[in-house]
């Protein structure tokens, strides 16, 4: 695979996290669009990794892994307030929580 498979790859990767997040209204697929845009950039960091001119050294791997590390904290961190909203609201339709008084 070339590099520009790899980042059309990637690019359409985004664009369907993009939609995804743009789009949905459930606040669990969001947050998982918003993975899949990540996972996107993490691509991006391999492919010119892996045919940059100094492939021996790991900097694109080491930023994937950073990445992935923010990402599993920031879906962590996510799924908790989207429990917790559930819990006080019932719902997680986002069109549904566009205030933050109680009704």
């Amino acid at each position: 695979m070339t590099l520009e498979g790899l980042l059309i790859l990637s690019a359409v990767l985004f664009c369907v996290g993009l939609l995804g997040a743009f789009t949905r209204r459930n606040a669990v697929v969001v947050l998982f669009s918003i993975e899949i845009m990540l996972n996107a950039a993490n691509l991006n960091f391999i492919a010119f990794w892996r045919y940059g001119e100094n492939p021996e050294l790991l900097h694109g791997p080491l930023f994937a892994l950073f990445a992935i590390a923010v990402a599993a904290a920031e879906i962590a961190v996510g799924l908790a307030l989207v429990i917790a909203v559930y819990r006080h609201f019932k719902t997680v339709d986002l069109e549904k929580l566009n205030t933050l008084k109680e009704e």
